[in-house]
């Protein structure tokens, strides 16, 4: 197996697979680089030619890794972060208050926190316009997929610098002509006599009872989706009790809290990161302060 880079290499190619790698999908890793999907496929199988090895197993599920890929993909990564530390020498210190900001937030907080902050954010920025990734996945600000992340897990890279601004409260909720119906709980295991909304593919609402002792499976929960705005919505509908944040709940009066103070579920530390460089960026850094300041009365 010979994978030398061969004269001429592009290194577009690395960033390519690399998306690959991270997305497990020509469809995933397209969107987040903003090219077609077939342009990335080629660019994978060119990358594949000149190394002479093979890369991902194409299955229908997506792309599997190799045991190759793996192994290149540390060196791969440093390549990428020794570009982006060249890009980001080379392009110094923006001083203009004026342009785009990227900001990535999971859906519910993209949902129902953010809209009424970036309207305030639009009165005092004016200038600053706001690109925002409503996503669960974590976006990797050390690739500039976004400026700012708003996480409800502590980044781990040293490079990025994670300001904890508060804590998400989370609580089991349902409507009230929901209980009319079915009852009020009592106490904690009525909930397993009750229609439960929750998760399909995370597990850990699943994972949250068993800890508890409770005798949940998959089928304990009437609809399992992975869509926290889906679950959100079953529960408004009356479809029975779903696990949601505080912050959530407060936007409909006819949803109530069930077990308050009875059922424990630990709350979420929120994060709001940004990459440690470019934080010296006034853009950036007026629309960081803003979001530090304004998040958590909100939260």
């Amino acid at each position: 197996m010979n994978t030398s880079l061969p004269h001429g290499f592009d290194w577009r190619l690395v960033r390519s697979f690399l998306a690959a790698l991270d997305h497990g999908s020509l469809l995933g890793a397209a969107r987040t680089l903003k090219m077609s999907q077939p342009t990335l496929g080629r660019h994978i199988a060119e990358l594949e030619s000149q190394l002479g090895v093979l890369l991902f197993e194409r299955t229908g599920r997506g792309l599997l890794p190799t045991a190759t890929a793996l192994h290149l993909s540390e060196a791969a990564r440093s390549m990428e972060a020794g570009a982006l530390q060249l890009e980001r020498t080379l392009s110094g210190v923006q001083t203009q208050t004026a342009g785009t900001v990227r900001i990535t937030a999971s859906v519910p907080v993209a949902v129902h926190m953010l809209p009424p902050l970036l309207a305030s954010l639009r009165q005092a920025l004016p200038d600053i316009q706001i690109e925002l990734v409503s996503s669960n996945q974590v976006s990797n600000l050390l690739r500039r997929e976004a400026d700012i992340a708003i996480r409800m897990v502590r980044p781990d890279q040293s490079s990025l610098i994670a300001k904890k601004i508060g804590t998400v409260g989370l609580g089991a909720y349902a409507h009230r002509n929901y209980l009319a119906r079915r009852g009020v709980p009592r106490k904690a295991t009525d909930l397993l006599l009750h229609e439960l909304i929750g998760s399909d593919a995370d597990t850990g609402i699943l994972l949250g009872f068993q800890a508890m002792g409770y005798p949940v499976t998959r089928e304990s929960f009437a609809l399992r989706t992975d869509d926290f705005i889906v679950q959100w919505q079953a529960v408004r509908a009356g479809l029975g009790v779903g696990f949601v944040a505080d912050y959530v709940a407060r936007s409909d009066p006819e949803v109530v809290r069930v077990l308050p103070g009875l059922l424990k579920i630990p709350s979420l530390p929120m994060w709001l990161a940004v990459h440690r460089e470019i934080r010296g960026n006034r853009r950036i850094r007026a629309v960081y302060d803003f979001l530090a300041q304004a998040l958590p009365p909100v939260i």
